[in-house]
């Protein structure tokens, strides 16, 4: 009996170090986009995203349907390292075995703008990856 409690007890402890585990690096592809779309870094924002991955947002020119390149691209003429004014935030994430979701706060104070960014991710052989995106803004428009 004594040999089974502990049994339970190591298979427990290791699904519960594995969530928070994946929580973490899930956190960090989020860190990621979050410090790269923040500081002009386009390589380290360019990692959070798979190639295929698709950004479904609303631009100047309306609703348009954007890939990763795209998305880096509105941030090559600024200096890399130097901060743009975008503050992120994760505000929660959940991840359930090979996927996740999450939900991240950027805000943009000198224009007083507020966006909540939803995203699809999933674990591959490269590590967590952002699969899918989309974004709405929060503030009074």
């Amino acid at each position: 009996m004594k040999n089974l409690l502990i049994i339970v007890f190591l298979c427990c402890s290791y699904v519960s170090f594995s969530q928070a585990s994946s929580d973490e690096q899930v956190k960090k592809t989020l860190q990621n986009y979050i410090d790269g779309s923040s500081y002009n870094k386009l390589k380290l924002l360019r990692s959070a995203f798979s190639k295929n991955a698709t950004l479904y947002l609303t631009t100047r020119d309306g609703f348009k349907r954007l890939t990763p390149e795209d998305y880096v691209g509105f941030f090559k003429n600024s200096k890399e390292g130097e901060f743009n004014g975008r503050h992120g935030k994760i505000l929660s994430v959940e991840v359930t075995k090979d996927i996740a979701t999450a939900r991240v706060e950027i805000s943009i104070p000198k224009r007083k703008w507020i966006f909540i960014d939803l995203f699809l991710l999933k674990k591959t052989g490269e590590g967590w990856k952002i699969i899918s995106k989309t974004a709405t803004r929060i503030d009074n428009e």
